[in-house]
């Protein structure tokens, strides 16, 4: 009997510790749902791909303390954002309320455990939640957009190499031909790009057989006769002006997108993914070092004076001047508000001259903006706007690292991994800009409800 008795109040002093499950008689310990970081009890047990559970405070402070997405114990890497486990959680608190309850108090009184789970979880809140798909899984996320990318990879990829093994990709353009080499076939050529008045005058330069050792001599005075006849002043004095830049430079001036390319490959890249990814700096970069040759033309084809509305893209841009303040007050507004629109007008303007490529801008620069205001609309509703000055300041640094490290390895990128960038960014992006608006859009109505 005594024996017996003292069995039992060691029992009696164990409840805290153990527990009988109804159904087979066996005992439970807390020993059995310890975590591996405080070695108490788990307090909502959070679990990773690993297998292993912990405290979510404990996770929280682990991961604010070393910023590595992987196990405490096994330092596997976790994916996505952990969650709490639900059933394990449950069985925990139905087995062991009293214990739980006093942890729960201990931890509340913490104020490191407090700002360490608010952070872990503003991390979550980065993480873009998985969206169901309801046709067939892909384990590694890919989908419809996925396979349009696949598909539209590899046929610009065999029109690259194309075009780059037949070597006649960008060497035939004029903007690399001396001007004296020009066949009559070319000077008609250099003449219709100077705008669509120039028809009326085509034939009378091809009766002429003009070529580019005829052009170079040519003065406005022969312009006014016989054969040419050009009695408009206006379109003679055009005419000069580009006959001047070509004698000047000695090869036809860039007046579109792939002879800009051409001309200037390095920078054409550069712009291309400084203006997707930071337009204001990318802006500022043009007025500080590349005034004349490309800020001019843009802030006058965005914010056009009154008299350049009625000419077309290429006219327009051969004599300019310093933007009025008028130009400057609407320029700086759009600057400030919506940069990608003053993109969308710019490839607006080109239409007529490049009717696809414009549409690409134009789509992409819509995307680019909602994801922008998608971005400013979580700084908000996280009550985070203060840091934005911060934000700005690191954003400036690592445009600015990407820049010099560009300018640094330019000259031995090879040139056909040049154009295979550039043609991802000018055709590719808005599909993939397409993904992360949709994502956006349903991670919005997932906080909702």
């Amino acid at each position: 009997m005594e024996e017996d008795e003292t069995s039992e109040g060691e029992r009696e002093r164990a409840g805290v510790e153990r527990h009988a499950t109804p159904e087979t008689g066996q005992q439970v310990s807390v020993s059995e749902f310890l975590c591996h970081c405080c070695y108490d009890i788990l307090v909502n047990p959070t679990t990773l791909n690993c297998g292993h559970s912990f405290c979510r405070h404990c996770l929280a402070l682990w991961w604010v303390s070393s910023k590595k997405n992987e196990c405490p114990e096994c330092r596997e890497k976790w994916e996505g954002f952990p969650k709490v486990n639900i059933l394990l959680r449950d069985v925990i608190e139905k087995l062991f309320s009293d214990a739980i309850e006093q942890r729960k108090e201990d931890i509340q009184q913490s104020s490191d455990v407090a700002h360490s789970l608010a952070t872990f979880q503003r991390y979550g809140n980065e993480q873009i939640p998985p969206v169901p798909n309801r046709g067939r899984i892909n384990p590694r996320g890919g989908g419809f957009f996925s396979g349009v990318l696949t598909a539209l990879t590899c046929v610009a990829v065999l029109l690259l190499g194309y075009h780059w093994s037949s070597r006649e990709f960008e060497e035939d353009l004029l903007v690399h031909k001396p001007v004296a080499k020009w066949s009559a076939e070319e000077v008609i050529l250099w003449l219709e790009q100077l705008g669509p008045w120039t028809s009326h005058y085509k034939e009378r330069f091809l009766l002429e057989k003009v070529n580019g050792r005829l052009l170079l001599t040519l003065t406005e005075e022969d312009f006014t006769k016989e054969p040419y006849s050009i009695e408009n002043s206006n379109h003679r004095k055009v005419i000069m002006a580009e006959l001047e830049c070509v004698k000047t430079l000695g090869v036809k001036p860039p007046q579109n997108l792939w002879e800009y390319k051409a001309v200037n490959p390095g920078k054409s890249l550069f712009l291309l993914y400084a203006l997707k990814s930071s337009p204001r700096l990318s802006m500022l970069y043009l007025y500080l070092f590349d005034y004349t040759e490309a800020f001019l033309p843009f802030i006058h084809t965005i914010c056009p004076t009154q008299e350049d509305k009625y000419e077309d893209s290429v006219t327009k841009l051969l004599d300019l001047k310093d933007p009025s303040w008028k130009q400057w007050r609407e320029f700086i507004v759009k600057y400030l508000v919506l940069p990608y629109q003053l993109i969308a007008e710019f490839a607006w303007d080109w239409l007529d001259v490049h009717y696809w490529t414009s549409r690409f801008i134009i789509v992409n620069a819509m995307l680019l903006s909602v994801l922008e205001l998608f971005s400013f609309w979580r700084l908000w509703s996280r009550r985070e706007l203060k840091t934005i000055p911060h934000r700005m300041w690191r954003h400036f640094w690592k445009i600015s690292t990407q820049g010099l490290f560009v300018a640094l390895f330019w000259p031995f990128i090879p040139q056909f991994v040049c154009n295979c960038l550039f043609y991802w960014a000018l055709y590719f992006n808005p599909i993939i800009n397409i993904d992360l608006v949709v994502k956006e859009v349903r991670r919005l109505e997932t906080q909702v409800q």
